[in-house]
């Protein structure tokens, strides 16, 4: 045999061979077991010829014989003892004896090569003869490094052994399969007892099981009226919740029966199943009983008339976490029954909570049961469109059927009294057969559309019937008619969060004979508001039976969460007026800094010379920081700026793209200040010392418009609509903001938050930007405009029609209109009139002028 010398690329082929013919275990061992050599199985390529170079002989199986690893050991001189190798060096290698060695190595000698930082190994003459000997088909890469000795470069870090490999292998997996294990558990949707189908839109009451009754059944005691929240209701059971909203959890729907297969009620009335799927569609909705707080029957006690007073009760002690009524709910609108119509449910239920529609003050649970409406089915009949507040046809109208005889004679006498302002209706007797005489009542022989005729009147009367909660409440309500409640100790609907007061009038049955006169005292201001918020009490919570059940949710929740409870504010302010009576919503200080002053906006378009002469006016104000000139005209350029007056403040003129009014209300960067004076390009008739009070007085009220042209919104009652009006009055709801300071922070609300299609229906029209923002910032605020200094004449003389907008003859018709679309826009009139103004303390004063502070303010 002859030796063979192997190109590089052959060497590479070869490794790869080996690769998939060795056991990689036998090379870990030949590895580890060496004091000086450590092996290891590299990619191919470019990291081969990078990290090794000490390429030898691996052990292999030859013909015939049996795979036995290759252990490399320092060789010992005879009668010698082992001893370390020296510093970067290493001794021969070679095989221990057997006669079954494949390959040998008879030297491996290393040296340290500093351009690598790692040992290389030298080149010997065993490389041919074992390449000669078994053919150089297998072949391992020997990396040479320092294991003991302190040897520049990366020491190779020892490979697990592979029974430990396997045992960290078998703890991993196990933790990550207990993880996974309980993430399934605590997060997969899951329950031990869920509910089934109540639904009647879903699973007929034939479909459900059917429940015996034995005539032994436990019976609940009756209502303790003992019972608080403290006392009677579990809170433990709601627990913390991240959002703060009990959960409510409905029985499954059943059909109970007695020993003589007689059910106990009759199907489930669609008026409760409304209410079941209200609450199922909510959030509060749980369909796993152990998260429950609070638990719904699906027994129907609405209407007490039709039910089983005994058996009702049984069937309430068969649910499975009754215990005595504890965290229960149960729905009655139509409590008692003939002859005495007790005040509250007359099936026994224990501590159960309550939410009935007709309590009085002796039968209802304060700060435990909830009072609600009696809902009228003509809410979902009929369509009543709001209608504005103001007087009506009728001052005052009774339209119920069975009223009791003594107040029918005190009804009559009152209309005999004040003739055709008070209007008392009956029930129809004349009517041809098929007619609805619920959507009918009669005077004599006229006969009235209902509940249409409710809205022809100001005042409505609610009397009490057989039983105190009536339908006729809500219906008032609907038709925006103030209620005139008169029903001795009737706990008012919601009474617990609703604020009646605001939107009816309780008068003792004692004093009905007075009640003309006493609802005569109320200011007509008043009853507008009052006709306001009966709307708005229908639509929020009397509209319907899915209103009725939330509401009711809401108000429980709120005792067990008080700290997320619902404000006072938030139950009774309409959405549009929210912020009334609150902190400044502009999170600010209430007093800006004086020494930012404001801004002074210009809108112009074509009047070069009376621009000029309201920039050298305003110029004079001390507090005024930056004049800011917006050119609406496209069709022609600026002054040059050599034309322009010299001020002491910075001036700059801002280009707009396009010729539209909300230019003037664009948030401009150029804006630094917190205030903002908008003026027109004719108002030269403002004084710097009624410019500079203006901004004085906005500075105490940041949040509102403070301006000096005033104007009023009127209701017309012949037009039945809004008018816009403009003479001298003594009341004021808007300033024009031809000359009026505000927030910056409007200009950004006005641009971008402005609700509906106002901002185009004002661009389109170029008219009513000014109303536009009054609107928004009495809605936003709550608040009335401010109106400053006597001064009602503000233009210069020589104006004319073809000068402006404002003379234009469409222009007066067209403000009526914004005021009508806006208010439609934003659902409510939310402007507020008020009948004062702001002037300088020593503006009267005989005083010597030298002593006022602004005594240069304009008269009218």
């Amino acid at each position: 045999m002859h030796s063979v010398k192997l190109p590089f690329r052959k060497v590479v082929r070869s490794t790869a061979l080996v690769m998939t013919r060795l056991r990689l275990r036998e090379c870990y061992k030949w590895s580890v077991e060496s004091p000086c050599l450590g092996l290891q199985l590299l990619s191919l390529g470019q990291r081969l010829k990078r990290a090794v170079r000490c390429i030898a002989s691996a052990p292999r199986t030859c013909p015939g014989e049996t795979r036995s690893p290759a252990v490399l050991t320092p060789p010992v001189q005879q009668g010698a003892k082992a001893r370390p190798l020296p510093h970067a060096q290493c001794a021969p290698c070679q095989t221990p004896p057997g006669p079954r060695a494949c390959a040998l190595f008879q030297a491996c000698s290393c040296r340290p090569d500093p351009g690598r930082g790692f040992l290389q190994p030298r080149r010997s003459s065993t490389r041919a003869a074992v390449a000669e000997e078994c053919g150089e088909e297998a072949v391992c890469v020997i990396m040479c490094a320092s294991v003991k000795y302190n040897i520049r470069g990366p020491a190779l870090i020892p490979r697990m052994k592979t029974k430990h490999r396997i045992y960290y292998i078998t703890l991993f997996s196990i933790v990550l399969l207990g993880l996974i294990a309980t993430g399934m558990f605590q997060f997969w949707p899951h329950s031990i007892e869920s509910s089934s189908d109540w639904s009647v839109e879903k699973r007929s009451i034939r479909d459900v099981p059917v429940v015996r009754l034995p005539a032994d059944s436990p019976i609940p005691e009756r209502g303790d009226l003992s019972c608080r929240m403290h006392t009677c209701f579990d809170v433990y059971r709601c627990g913390f919740n991240p959002k703060n909203k009990i959960k409510v959890y409905i029985y499954s729907l059943k059909k109970y029966v007695d020993d003589f297969g007689v059910p106990v009620s009759d199907t489930i009335s669609r008026e409760y199943n409304e209410l079941l799927t209200a609450i199922s569609d909510s959030d509060y909705y749980t369909d796993d009983i152990n998260r429950a707080c609070l638990f719904v029957p699906s027994i129907d006690v609405l209407n007490q008339s039709p039910l089983r007073i005994k058996e009702t009760a049984q069937a309430l002690a068969q649910l499975s976490r009754w215990d005595r009524g504890t965290n229960h709910l149960l729905f009655n609108m139509l409590p008692g029954g003939p002859p005495d119509y007790n005040t509250a449910l007359d099936v026994p239920r224990d501590r159960a909570l309550l939410a009935g529609g007709g309590f009085s003050t002796w039968t209802y649970r304060q700060g435990y049961d909830v009072s609600i409406p009696v809902y009228s089915p003509l809410s979902a009949e009929v369509d009543l469109p709001e209608k504005g507040p103001g007087p009506r046809r009728y001052f005052l109208l009774s339209s119920q059927m069975a009223v009791h005889p003594e107040f029918r004679e005190e009804l009559e006498a009152l209309q005999a009294k004040h003739g055709e302002s008070v209007l008392v209706l009956h029930q129809c007797t004349n009517l041809s057969e098929g007619a609805l005489s619920v959507r009918k009542r009669c005077h004599k022989h006229q006969v009235f559309h209902y509940p249409q005729v409710l809205q022809e009147a100001t005042f409505c009367v609610v009397l009490r019937g057989a039983r105190l909660g009536q339908a006729a409440l809500s219906d008032v309500l609907q038709a925006g008619c103030v209620p005139v409640v008169i029903a001795d100790s009737y706990i008012l609907p919601f009474s617990e969060v609703l604020d009646w007061k605001r939107a009816s009038v309780v008068v003792p049955e004692e004093k009905m004979a007075d009640v003309y006169k006493i609802l005569q005292s109320i200011p007509q201001r008043q009853i507008q508001e009052m006709q306001r918020q009966a709307r708005w009490f229908w639509e929020a919570y009397f509209q319907s039976i899915k209103a009725i059940a939330l509401a009711t949710l809401q108000i429980i929740n709120d005792r067990i969460y008080p700290y997320a409870a619902i404000s006072y504010e938030e139950w009774n302010d309409p959405p549009a007026v929210k912020w009334s009576s609150v902190s400044n919503p502009l999170f600010l200080p209430l007093i800006p800094p004086q020494s930012q002053g404001f801004t002074a906006i210009v809108l112009t378009y074509d009047r070069v010379e009376s621009l000029f002469r309201v920039i050298t006016e305003v110029s004079k104000v001390p507090s005024l920081s930056k004049l800011l000139v917006v050119w609406n005209n496209q069709n022609k350029n600026p002054p040059e700026e050599s034309l322009w007056p010299k001020i002491r403040v910075p001036l700059k003129v801002v280009r707009t793209a396009e010729n539209k009014l909300s230019n003037r209300f664009f948030p401009y960067d150029e804006i630094e200040t917190e205030a903002v004076l908008a003026i027109d390009d004719d108002i030269i008739m403002l004084t710097s010392d009624e410019l500079q009070f203006g901004y004085e007085v906005w500075r105490e009220f940041p949040d509102r418009l403070v301006g000096y042209p005033g104007r009023l919104h009127l209701w017309d009652h012949e037009m039945n609509k809004w008018k816009y009006e403009s003479e001298w009055t003594n009341e004021v709801s808007m300033v024009l903001t031809g000359a009026a300071f505000y927030h910056k922070y409007f200009n950004y609300l006005y641009t971008y938050k402005m609700p509906g299609d106002i901002k185009n229906w004002v661009d389109a029209h170029m008219n009513c930007e000014d109303i536009a923002m009054n609107f928004l910032v009495a809605n936003v605020t709550g608040k009335a405009v401010i109106k400053v200094t006597p001064r009602k004449k503000f233009k210069c003389p020589e104006c004319t029609a073809i000068d402006g907008l404002s003379l234009d003859q469409t222009h007066m018709v067209e403000r009526s209109e914004c005021i009508n679309k806006f208010a439609s826009v934003f659902g409510t009139m939310p402007l507020k009139v008020v009948e004062h103004r702001a002037d300088p303390v020593l503006y009267k004063d005989d005083f010597p002028e030298k002593l006022k502070s602004f005594p240069n303010i304009g008269s009218l």
